[in-house]
């Protein structure tokens, strides 16, 4: 079984608005938490805070750890051409806060945009799960 260990940020602005990331590398573009996957012995806020930034252009501070979600994906649902192993994704759900930079677009990454939603909005959107299971963590699902 193959391992895959993340780190995602739940990012509110002032006007209550979360910033959302478009993920291009799934079955079909969705919005996803900014964040990602460590590298070889990355700490994991160092990790969240390194994805954000070259996901949204935001540097970010981190407030608060979440929770921890586990899930397996079966080897025929992963999107990973070739797989054979089913994969262990473990990931890793911060708040975080800006502390400076401006919104600006990953360029040759898994994510092509991010954006800022309103927290009606997202259930309207097109989006991975971990979305919804991110807002909850954080107690912002509807």
């Amino acid at each position: 079984m193959d391992m895959r260990v993340a780190a995602y940020a739940v990012i509110l602005d002032d006007d209550r608005r979360v910033l959302l990331a478009r993920w291009t590398e799934g079955r079909r573009v969705s919005w996803t938490m900014p964040g990602g996957g460590l590298e070889p012995g990355e700490d994991p806020e160092a990790a969240v805070r390194r994805e954000v930034r070259e996901e949204t252009g935001y540097k970010v501070v981190v407030d608060e750890l979440l929770g921890i979600h586990s899930r397996v994906i079966p080897a025929r649902r992963r999107v990973t051409p070739g797989a054979t192993e089913p994969l262990h994704t473990l990931r890793i759900v911060y708040r975080a806060r800006i502390t400076s930079g401006k919104l600006r677009f990953e360029k040759n990454g898994s994510t092509d945009m991010a954006a800022w939603f309103a927290l009606d909005e997202v259930a309207g959107l097109q989006r991975v799960r971990l979305v919804d299971i991110a807002l909850g963590m954080a107690d912002l699902s509807g």
